[in-house]
């Protein structure tokens, strides 16, 4: 949960200062904030208002530093830039404050005084045509539905559910305007909606099929929910109306990067690359699809012309680290060092960058420092999650009290019969990858994705109560009728057909599948269930380094990663004890380490498929590898990744004690 969504004790001192500034008494409204900032030092609004204060009181040196400081600790917050912006044209310094309103207005586009000072600020530089785009877009917003510009803002300033709150209440008196339910579905995709937003978006485009916008939302949820033959058309449709411009180009060739055409994607870099040189947006995507296609200095050199082209784009810096094998050079690491001293870098570009210089340090033997930033990264990524661990135990207690034996029993052997999937279940950064690059270099074998097919379903299965009926699902497995099972088994197995290219069995390795395997062995009771189990400590070490996007906020604290550990654990013993005997392989990464052909051969008797040398030889398959294991399964078996955790013992307590508490 965010800062903003929590109860602020410091509320109602606010209100005051609040008050004191409207009434221009500014010498009491930074003596109060000041009092604040004493008990809280970092309070990000107790900051705001004392810049502002000090702004009108001609303290700018002062305010400078409380907006230093406030952006250090927020680097979305548009209102810092906002007020940073004032600060510069108070103090001439036109150019300045030019890119401090460009910036507000890029972490929160509702921001009407940024764009119509960026519009006054551009006139003064002679900036004629942005001048103009600056100020129809304050327009733009000032012709807004007012709940929708409050919307917009609350958005951008990480109260989603009270923008959610006042989306919905607009839509129930607008249900066809089409800018509220692109931001429903906005809030949607924030909150991980991903199926209902799509929704909204779908219909949104029928009702203005020209709204741009709304079909480069849709493109986005639509990847997002893995979707990637509708998201490629979507964007094919989108580049067809505008061939030449830049911005469809790249969409069209990141969705045929997602779509596995990886040539006709690079091309396509290629052609942005001609139109908008040195981008380094394109240089990163660029970067990822000749990583995924094993082109490793070429991928690279991709990533390094984007540091260049931008030093504080921070997706190219960690893009880098994340190739495992790759080490930054000594000018590489001072670079990131000088730019992480910025206040001026966004959320995730600061986010990226602690990640990187983590790796740097590791690398360079400076442990304490690495520790620092992987910290660093953690907690501003937590920051823009609701994750609790209660709530993860009240899921996991859930399927283990309404998925019993006699749940398995009376709905046996009623769904799909097809024998088709090998799910790969567990933690990430548990060896599944390596699991996967064996199977996949079977000739029996499709190897495809961290497919999100089960997740949608165990999603519809919850129906719309999830807040009022958290146990609807799983306890509505025990209502479904033998018909019921097949079509939802039959519907994993359609959904999936696009990732397979003609072999008779494929891979599923999406992680937290572990979840609802009682769902798959209900629906798809031939499938094959491998559960990828790592030692606890180098697991959760390896987790909580790794970057992940979404879907594993659970790692972004030691804490929270150790016990989601142990709730894994105890919910696959529970699978063990109520589902027949033998139903999950488990795979220990330390054997497959210490005898890979005997673990192979176990893994294909279990699949039953006949032994091929190619899957100990896994490490010669040339197939495209997506996740941040790539690297890693194109070499031989080796043994670098065991007890990783060791120079950072000291350090570890938070996540001993938690694996220790269960």
């Amino acid at each position: 949960m965010t800062q903003s969504q929590t109860i602020d004790p410091f509320a109602e001192r606010l209100k005051g200062v609040q008050a004191a500034m409207q009434k221009g008494d500014f010498d009491s409204a930074l003596s109060m904030s000041e009092m604040v900032l004493s008990e809280v030092p970092g309070h990000q609004s107790a900051l705001y208002c004392a810049a502002v204060c000090c702004r009108y009181k001609a303290q700018y040196d002062d305010a400078r530093d409380y907006l230093e400081t406030l952006k250090k600790l927020s680097p979305d917050h548009g209102r810092a830039y906002q007020e940073e912006g004032h600060l510069h044209r108070v103090t001439g310094q036109i150019s300045d404050a030019a890119l401090s309103y460009q910036r507000a207005t890029q972490y929160n586009p509702a921001l009407i005084a940024s764009w119509n000072q960026l519009a006054d600020m551009r006139r003064q530089l002679s900036q004629q045509n942005e001048a103009q785009q600056a100020l129809l877009q304050a327009q733009r917003l000032q012709a807004m539905p007012k709940a929708l510009l409050a919307v917009t803002n609350h958005i951008h300033e990480g109260r989603i559910l009270v923008a959610e709150e006042l989306a919905r209440a607009f839509m129930q008196k607008n249900p066809s305007h089409v800018e509220g339910m692109r931001l429903l579905a906005d809030i949607g995709t924030r909150l991980g909606v991903h199926d209902d937003a799509d929704l909204l978006l779908e219909a949104a485009s029928e009702l203005e099929p020209d709204n741009l916008q709304i079909r480069i939302d849709r493109i986005q949820v639509l990847r997002k929910r893995q979707k990637f033959a509708a998201a490629l058309e979507e964007a094919e449709a989108l580049y067809a109306r505008e061939p030449n411009s830049p911005v469809f180009r790249s969409l069209l060739s990141i969705e045929q990067l997602q779509a596995g055409d990886y040539e006709s994607a690079l091309d396509g870099f290629d052609i942005v690359l001609q139109q908008v040189p040195n981008d380094p947006a394109t240089l990163t995507s660029r970067g990822h699809a000749l990583k995924t296609f094993g082109r490793t200095d070429d991928a690279i050199a991709s990533y390094r012309a984007a540091t260049i082209a931008d030093p504080a784009y921070g997706e190219a810096w960690y893009a880098l680290a994340n190739l495992k094998t790759f080490k930054f050079n000594s000018a590489e690491f001072a670079a990131m060092k000088k730019i992480a001293q910025s206040a001026d870098l966004s959320h995730m570009a600061r986010v990226n960058l602690h990640f990187a210089l983590a790796k740097a340090c590791e690398d360079a033997g400076e442990f304490e420092d690495a520790f620092h930033n992987y910290t660093q990264g953690n907690t501003l990524k937590s920051r823009q999650t609701r994750y609790t661990t209660e709530q993860m135990v009240e899921e996991f207690d859930a399927q283990k009290l309404h998925c019993t034996s006699s749940l398995f029993q009376s709905q046996a052997l009623k769904g799909c019969d097809a024998p088709d999937p090998i799910f790969i279940v567990g933690l990430p950064r548990a060896g599944s990858t390596l699991i996967e690059q064996i199977l996949a270099s079977h000739s029996q074998v499709d190897g495809t994705l961290e497919l999100p097919n089960v997740l949608s379903l165990a999603h519809k299965l919850r129906g719309r109560k999830q807040l009022t009926d958290r146990q609807r699902y799983p306890r509505i497995l025990h209502d479904l009728s033998g018909e019921q099972l097949t079509e939802l088994g039959q519907s994993y197995i359609d959904g999936t057909q696009i990732h397979r290219k003609g072999a008779a069995f494929f891979t599923d390795k999406m992680p937290n599948n572990f979840r609802h395997i009682g769902l798959i062995h209900l629906i798809l009771p031939n499938a094959k269930i491998i559960d990828a189990r790592r030692d606890p400590m180098d697991c959760c070490w390896s987790g909580f380094k790794q970057l992940f996007a979404e879907g594993q906020e659970f790692s972004y604290s030691l804490e929270d990663i150790g016990h989601y550990y142990s709730a894994y654990v105890d919910l696959m013993t529970h699978w063990d004890n109520v589902l027949p005997e033998g139903r999950v392989l488990k795979v220990q990464h330390e054997n497959v380490l210490t005898n890979v052909e005997e673990q192979v051969r176990r893994i294909l008797d279990y699949c039953d498929l006949p032994f091929e040398q190619a899957c100990v030889d896994f490490h010669e398959n040339k197939r495209a590898v997506r996740t941040a294991s790539s690297e890693q399964v194109r070499q031989p078996i080796n043994r670098d990744g065991v007890k990783q955790w060791l120079p950072y013992e000291a350090f570890l307590d938070p996540l001993k004690t938690a694996l220790d508490e269960h």
